[in-house]
């Protein structure tokens, strides 16, 4: 009887270790059709060229724009892109109503204390942009800035009479109008700017500005709520730079290496 109850035993031992690891089966495939069913949302700025912008075609697209494909290629996940303004991403990113951001920022303390962040993937500095006349800081001049961005920052840090903008293009019309006396940009929106045909016959001139809060590396926001990315975007980020892919997107949209 002892030996037909051991093996009975053994037999719903058998069968009990047998229904579980059906069920994990279960639970595993069921996890891995939701991964790969789970789209993520991917924040890029509505209007800021080379960066992110809408080309003469209707296309959207932009160093970063280009950049948020190929993360996505890269990591095997699928994504819709949102165009939004820079001021928004970082609230959106800290409730989760996106995954993350192809927009360099850089992380202060107060934004890492709300959101992640990628590892760097580009350089910038930033530039003052006005007519010959207006020097850097000049009192009562006007200073137009990107709502929510680092050079909005530092302006009112110092002192300067600051109009703030949603877009580049709006800046363009600030200055065109005569409403703002010069600009505070990122690199890169200055230069795109600078070579706006309705800004040429001002002769704008740059300067550079230097201070941590508005030069050195950039890196991509990621919703603390997916805090599994930062990884997986670190490790994508350094597969495109290593097989050529951001090179050859850094040559299609800026004249210089952003490295």
């Amino acid at each position: 009887m002892l030996g037909e109850w051991n093996m009975m035993s053994i037999a719903g031992a058998h069968q009990s270790a047998w229904r579980r690891m059906v069920a994990a089966l279960v639970l595993f495939t069921s996890l891995s059709v939701w991964a790969q069913d789970k789209t993520y949302r991917v924040a890029l700025i509505a209007h800021s060229p080379p960066l992110s912008y809408t080309d003469a075609a209707g296309k959207f697209t932009g160093f970063n724009v280009e950049m948020a494909t190929e993360l996505c290629a890269t990591m095997n996940i699928r994504c819709v892109q949102l165009p939004v303004t820079i001021d928004k991403v970082v609230d959106m990113a800290e409730a989760g109503q996106i995954d993350f951001a192809v927009v360099g920022f850089i992380p202060t303390p107060e934004r890492k204390a709300r959101v992640r962040f990628s590892k760097a993937y580009f350089q910038s500095m930033s530039v003052w942009l006005a007519k010959p006349s207006v020097t850097v800081g000049q009192s009562r001049s006007s200073v137009a800035v990107i709502k929510g961005s680092a050079q909005a920052s530092f302006a009112q840090s110092m002192g300067w009479r600051v109009t703030e903008a949603a877009t580049n293009a709006d800046i363009t019309k600030l200055l065109v109008s005569g409403i703002a006396d010069a600009a505070v940009l990122p690199m890169l929106g200055a230069l795109s700017l600078a070579q706006e045909s309705v800004l040429q016959p001002m002769g704008l001139k740059s300067t550079v500005l230097s201070g941590p809060l508005i030069t050195g590396t950039l890196h991509m926001v990621i919703s603390p709520k997916q805090a599994e990315l930062v990884e997986r975007i670190d490790a994508a980020i350094d597969q495109i730079k290593r097989d050529g892919r951001f090179d050859r997107i850094n040559t299609k949209f800026v004249p210089f290496s952003l490295l």
